[in-house]
C-alpha cells in the first residue's frame, strides 16, 4: 500500500513514521527539503502540494492521501484533487476549521457543557494568552498581573481580538486522540504531556498515571465532542487537571505529533494504519479495550558542548532530515541528526520499558551514556517558568 503524506515537518514526521511501522510505502511531498521526515519515506518529491495540476500526475496511484500540514489553502485544494482522482482522503476539513480556532472551539465546549479554562475578565491572575488561530503551544504568553495584561495588550494594538486570555491553571496535562468515522468513535490511550519552559511538549509518556476512572471520563469526553461535530477522521482533545476537575484546553482535528508514537510502543495501536482501514474499508474497527502492554518514554534532547537539555517539540521542526536509529545510546529508537563528531545535534529518544520503573532506570542510562560520551556537565530539564528547575539529580528519574 501506498500513501502518500503531504507536508514533511512534525505531523508528516509521524504520519511517516507510524505508515512504515505498519509496513506501508511512503510517498512524501513538501515544498522544502530541509524537514524532518524526508529520510523516513520511501520517495520524495519536492513541489507545492497546492498546485493540483502538477499533483494529480504525482499521486493519482497512490491508495490514501494522509495531509499532515495545516495550511488552509493547500487542504481545501488537495481535497478537491482527491475528490477528482477518487482517492481516499484521511482528512475532515469541516472538523478541523473549528478546532483552527481556539475561539471557536471554546464556544462549541460551552454549548454541549464540556469544561474549560474562564475567560478574562471572568477569571483571576495569573492569565494564559495565545493566538486564537495558532497551532498547539505556538505563543503562548503567561501573565502574572495587571501590569503584565496592560503592557500585553499594549503590544497587540488592534490585534487584541486575534488572541485568546483565559486564566492559567495548575495541574498535570494529558491527551487523548479519538478517531471518528460514518457516526463511530473511537477513543484511544490517555498519555501524560510534560512542558518545557515555553510551554510545549517534551516529554510524552504512555500509559499515564490518571487514574482508571478519570481516563474514562476523559474517553467520554472526547467522544462526546467527536460526535458534536460528526468527526470523520482523527482529532486529539488535551485537557489539565485542576482540582480533579478534567478541564479541556484545546482540540486539534488532525494527526497530532508525539503521542500517537508514543501510543503504539505502550499500546501497539497504529492510529495511521486505523484510519487507513477506515478511509479505505470504510469501517472503523469495533471498540475494544486497549492493553497496555508496556511503559514508553518519548522525549526530546538538544545537545550543545558541555550541555544537555530536555527541549519541547520546537527542537525536531528545526533539525533538518532525520535518521531513524535503533538502541541509540540504549535508548530504543531515535530520530537525530546526530553525526559522530557533531557539537550540537538534537534527538528524539524513544524509551520502552516493562513498566515505568523500568523504562525510567533505562532512560537514565541512556543520559548517562550521552554525558559520558560527550563531557557533558550540564543537564537542564526546563518546566513552565512559574514552577522553576529540575536540577541534574533528576536526570534519571
Amino acid at each position: 500500500m501506498w500513501v502518500a503524506v503531504i507536508g514533511g515537518r512534525l505531523q508528516g514526521l509521524e504520519a511517516a513514521y507510524l505508515a512504515k511501522k505498519a509496513g506501508m510505502h511512503v510517498l512524501l511531498i513538501d515544498k522544502n527539503e530541509d524537514i524532518p521526515a524526508l529520510k523516513i519515506a520511501d520517495n520524495f518529491i519536492c513541489m507545492d502540494a497546492g498546485s493540483k495540476e502538477k499533483l494529480v500526475s504525482v499521486i493519482k496511484n497512490v491508495d490514501l492521501i494522509f495531509p499532515a500540514l495545516e495550511n488552509g489553502r493547500v487542504l481545501h485544494s488537495l481535497a478537491a484533487t482527491a475528490e477528482f482522482l477518487k482517492i481516499p482522503f484521511a482528512f475532515d476539513l469541516k472538523a478541523y476549521q473549528i478546532s483552527a480556532s481556539k475561539r471557536r472551539s471554546d464556544l462549541l465546549f460551552a454549548d454541549i457543557g464540556i469544561p474549560a479554562p474562564g475567560y478574562f475578565p471572568d477569571c483571576a491572575f495569573p492569565l494564559i494568552a495565545k493566538p486564537s488561530e495558532a497551532s498547539g503551544s505556538e505563543g503562548v504568553v503567561c501573565l502574572g498581573n495587571e501590569s503584565d495584561l496592560k503592557k500585553f495588550r499594549h503590544s497587540l494594538k488592534d490585534k487584541v481580538s486575534e488572541w485568546v486570555i483565559q486564566e492559567y491553571l495548575e495541574g498535570p496535562s494529558y491527551s487523548i486522540e479519538v478517531l471518528g468515522y460514518r457516526g463511530h468513535y473511537l477513543p484511544i490511550q490517555v498519555t501524560d504531556l510534560e512542558m518545557d519552559a515555553l510551554y510545549d511538549c517534551k516529554r510524552v509518556l504512555a500509559p499515564s498515571g490518571l487514574s482508571t476512572s478519570l481516563r474514562k471520563k476523559f474517553a467520554e469526553i472526547a467522544v462526546k465532542i467527536a460526535a458534536e461535530i460528526s468527526l470523520n477522521g482523527i482529532m486529539d482533545v488535551e485537557v489539565i487537571l485542576h482540582n480533579d476537575q478534567l478541564k479541556v484546553l484545546e482540540i486539534d482535528a488532525r494527526l497530532p505529533s508525539q503521542t500517537p508514537t508514543a501510543v503504539y510502543h505502550s499500546s501497539g495501536v497504529n492510529m495511521l494504519e486505523l484510519m487507513a482501514e477506515a478511509f479505505i474499508n470504510g469501517r472503523l474497527p469495533e471498540p475494544e479495550e486497549i492493553t497496555e502492554k508496556k511503559f514508553a518514554i518519548f522525549e526530546h534532547i538538544s545537545i550543545s558542548p558541555g550541555r544537555l537539555e530536555i527541549s519541547g517539540e520546537h527542537v525536531v521542526a528545526s533539525a533538518g532530515p532525520l535518521d531513524h536509529l535503533e538502541e541509540f545510546f540504549g535508548a530504543d529508537e531515535a530520530l537525530t541528526n546526530y553525526r559522530s563528531g557533531r557539537d550540537n545535534w538534537m534527538a528524539t529518544l524513544i524509551i520502552i520499558g516493562a513498566n515505568r520503573e523500568e523504562a525510567f532506570i533505562k532512560r537514565s542510562g541512556v543520559i548517562r551514556q550521552i554525558c559520558s560520551k560527550h563531557s557533558i556537565d550540564t543537564y537542564l530539564d526546563p518546566i513552565p517558568p512559574d514552577r522553576g528547575f529540575r536540577s541534574m539529580e533528576g536526570a534519571g528519574s
